[in-house]
């Protein structure tokens, strides 16, 4: 029975060996895959932290009409120059971006000045890797915008116009993402870029002389002949005839000429990060009332801001001098307010709290303090931006 025994276990540890000899035979190929860790350390690297206040430099790919220019249109544009944060490229020269106008001020015949506030929405880089901004990231990366520009210009941006894009929140991007978008990515061609605008100029036309149709000349008469009389006796007067006059020339008037057209000079962007939109308005308040924690008389104040969307400090002057500031949400209105109002919200203890402002021919509104940025003062809750 032992040496069966014995001998049965002879295949088993032959096979043992064998099959240890195998892995050792299959060691070096196992280890010869190096990358994986680096892959894995690649992927799992910290991301890009595009800190607050990076400009990045953008070039309009469409043109802004004056006509269809109103809040909420897009705005199409690609990064010029690429931003490096560390030596390391961050955001590459030709990345797509998308933006939403919040809000346009367009040039009159007084001002040829037209203000742009815009917000961008997405990223899109070379190889596809897209990063999005939705909800309390929409303002991330914004634009605000000065341009000289003719209010008879059928552009307000043209096609090619370089803007200045600022980020206002740190922004993350995946590391790996963007150095895959650093070998594909290709910088802008350089040249001169075709203006959208349709306006063509044209010479003016001299016009017609007149036509002057010479008239006829008048006839003389003839004058009286007198033949004497004889002694005692009158003269005889044979009466001449009479001229007939001639007639005047006939004149034609020429046509006149066309005055030449000439078209407005492209728009120019004066400045595209620093643009600030001053505001001041007067308000009438009728009862003592609260502001920034401030209790102020009745009276006639006046309201400064600067911005025309979202959250902005609001100064309330009193002759010329500040004595109250609050933070109000900027919202815009369905029509124009009719005239200056200041409504107010009743407390428990007797007292008045400033919670909106309106301004006669504006279409926005302020609203005051934390709460009532989402809540009208009737226990309404209000829609958010």
């Amino acid at each position: 029975m032992r040496p069966r025994f014995g001998w049965a276990l002879i295949p088993i540890v032959l096979a043992a060996g064998h099959w240890q000899s195998a892995l050792a035979q299959e060691k070096p190929t196992a280890s010869a895959e190096p990358s994986s860790p680096q892959i894995q350390s690649e992927t799992g690297a910290a991301p890009f932290d595009v800190p607050a206040g990076t400009r990045v430099v953008l070039q309009l790919t469409g043109p802004v009409w004056t006509k269809s220019a109103t809040p909420g249109i897009r705005v199409y544009a690609r990064s010029v120059f690429p931003v490096a944060i560390n030596n390391a490229m961050v955001i590459p020269a030709g990345t797509y971006v998308e933006g939403i106008v919040d809000a346009v001020k367009k040039p009159t015949r007084r001002s040829n000045r037209a203000q742009f506030q815009m917000h961008f929405t997405k990223w899109i880089f070379a190889n596809g890797y897209t990063v999005q901004f939705v909800g309390s990231d929409s303002a991330k990366a914004t634009a605000n915008l000065l341009v000289e520009v003719s209010y008879a210009s059928d552009v307000l941006l043209d096609n090619g116009t370089q803007i200045e894009m600022t980020v206002q929140k740190p922004i993350l991007l995946d590391r790996a993402s963007i150095a895959k978008a650093a070998q594909v990515a290709r910088p802008l061609a350089i040249g001169s870029v075709k203006s959208a605008t349709r306006c063509r100029p044209f010479p003016g036309t001299p016009g017609t002389s007149d036509t002057v149709i010479p008239g006829t000349p008048g006839t003389s008469g003839t004058p009286p002949v007198v033949i004497p009389g004889g002694p005692g006796m009158p003269d005889t007067v044979i009466p001449g005839t009479s001229g007939t006059p001639g007639t005047p020339p006939t004149v034609l008037p020429g046509s006149p000429g066309t005055p030449a057209f000439t078209c407005p000079a492209p728009p120019i962007v004066l400045s595209s990060s620093n643009a600030q939109w001053s505001h001041t308005q007067n308000f009438d308040v009728a009862k003592p009332f609260v502001i920034g924690g401030v209790k102020l008389r009745a009276g006639k104040y006046e309201a400064a801001w600067t911005g025309e969307s979202g959250l902005a400090p609001v100064e309330i002057v009193k002759d010329g001098v500040a004595v109250a500031s609050a933070l109000a949400r900027i919202s815009p209105l369905g029509e124009l307010s009719k005239r200056n109002a200041a409504i107010m919200r009743e407390n428990p203890d007797g007292t008045a709290t400033l919670v909106k402002l309106t301004f006669g021919q504006e279409n926005i509104a302020l609203w005051f303090n934390e709460e009532t940025a989402r809540n009208n003062g009737t226990g309404q809750t209000r829609p958010q931006d």
